[in-house]
């Protein structure tokens, strides 16, 4: 029987090098040639074993590769998105700030912007913070108007220093030169107050003066009233509608009105205000037609004061304005009750030191014959009773009726004379004639 390829089992071919060595075929254990197969089987695994701890080193030092790669990667790609991801994080919602990780990319990215101003104009700007506002709407507004840099720099201090309970409601003075940190220390100082300030028509430059003295300003009053009674060439000459002959006042222009301003407004910042104003009132119709009459705005001005004392009925305006415009062309005295009273408050207050003005009364009538009281040379001339001719100039701020008056007066009737009918109506008795006068005198019950 036979297996494999036909030989008898346990027959060996011929040449076996097996049997030249030992014929029963058994290869006792240890010898060469059994050696010799055992010794290629541990050859082998050595190459495969040494291999394997090559190929792991090569791919540990692949990996570590990789991963300085990946590192390298990060600092130089990664850091900069991931910084963004946080400021953009941190920016639309400004209480992640405080955390330090986050507070830390903000600082650095802000840089400079953090700590330098804004511009470089230091005129004052006046920012009005509004109830409930948030750090971030407050830093926009002030990014916009040129205040801040960056408005995150704001909102970072805000947060960071947590003083955003500390910011009222109010206005602010501020400028382009402070700093992030300045401008938001100056946010916890109390806000500037307005002041209202409330002008009715008919008031001379003192009673105003004394006016502002009871209001809660921090303006140097005395300074106004040098202002407005000695304006200097520099502060005309940027009211040159005026026309106010060297050494005049602003008497007679400071505009009756209601107005809000800040407490700590400068005097000159207030008779701008005020003069500006009266130009408004006026109006460029008005100051157009005057222009292109034959008297100054200074002497229409000038007559429509005494207008605006003596009348009380806007009907009455150019009548009593007419009156006193034929007494004019007649050469005779104006006999203006006003003129002489506003001289006699001149010396009275001459008399009193400027805190005082407060507690005077202004208009009281004079106590004497109008034509017996003694004035000094520099008023002489509104001592109407004694001096023909207009005053010298206005005797207080009249209204624009009162002006329109003074341009357009009513000189057709004639009339020459007028007295108050001594009820509540407010209206006046005209007469053409001394005679009538006179009859108008005895019948309202008027002393000779």
């Amino acid at each position: 029987m036979t297996y494999g390829r036909g030989r008898p089992v346990g027959e060996r071919p011929e040449g076996d090098p097996a049997r030249t060595v030992r014929s029963s075929g058994y290869v006792p254990r240890g010898r060469v040639g059994a050696g010799v197969v055992r010794g290629r089987g541990f050859r082998e695994m050595a190459e495969a074993t040494s291999s394997g701890r090559a190929g792991i080193l090569r791919f540990v030092v692949f990996a570590l590769g990789l991963a300085a790669a990946v590192v390298v990667l990060l600092l130089t790609v990664g850091a900069p998105l991931l910084g963004d991801t946080v400021y953009g994080f941190a920016t639309s919602r400004p209480e992640s700030m405080r955390w330090p990780f986050v507070a830390g990319i903000v600082e650095e990215r802000l840089g400079s912007d953090l700590t330098a101003p804004g511009g470089t104009d230091p005129t004052e700007v006046r920012y009005t913070v509004v109830s409930g506002a948030t750090a971030t709407q407050v830093g926009e507004e002030l990014e916009d108007v040129g205040l801040l840099r960056d408005h995150v720099a704001f909102v970072y201090l805000v947060v960071t220093q947590d003083r955003s309970d500390a910011i009222e409601a109010g206005t602010y003075r501020l400028r382009a030169t402070m700093t992030p940190q300045q401008i938001l220390d100056a946010l916890q100082r109390a806000p500037v107050k307005t002041v209202t300030i409330s002008l009715r028509e008919g008031l001379r430059i003192e009673q105003i003066t004394a006016y502002l003295q009871t209001l809660p300003l921090e303006t140097d009053t005395a300074r106004f009233y040098e202002l407005a009674s000695h304006p200097p060439a520099t502060l005309l000459a940027d009211f040159p509608w005026l026309d106010i002959a060297e050494g005049g006042s602003l008497e007679g222009f400071l505009a009756p009105d209601t107005y809000e301003v800040w407490e700590d407004i400068t005097p000159t910042g207030l008779v701008r205000l005020l003069v500006d104003n009266y130009r408004r009132q006026l109006g460029d119709d008005l100051l157009e037609r005057i222009a292109q009459g034959d008297r100054t705005l200074y002497e229409i001005v000038t007559l429509a004061s005494i207008v605006d004392k003596e009348a009380k009925l806007d009907e009455e305006r150019p009548l009593i304005a007419g009156v006193f415009r034929n007494r004019l062309a007649k050469e005779m005295l104006l006999g203006a009750d006003p003129t002489v009273i506003y001289a006699k408050d001149t010396i009275e207050l001459s008399k009193l030191p400027l805190p005082d003005w407060v507690g005077y009364y202004f208009w009281i009538p004079v106590e004497v014959p109008l034509a017996e009281f003694a004035v000094p040379e520099e008023l002489q001339g509104y001592q109407t009773y004694q001096t023909r001719g207009l005053p010298p100039g206005p005797i207080c701020t009249p209204r624009v009726t009162s002006v329109e008056a003074a341009f357009a007066p009513d000189t057709s009737t004639g009339y020459l004379y007028f007295v108050a009918i001594p009820d509540e109506s407010g209206a006046h008795a005209f007469a053409k004639t001394l005679e009538e006068h006179e009859a108008n005198l005895a019948k309202y019950g008027y002393g000779s």
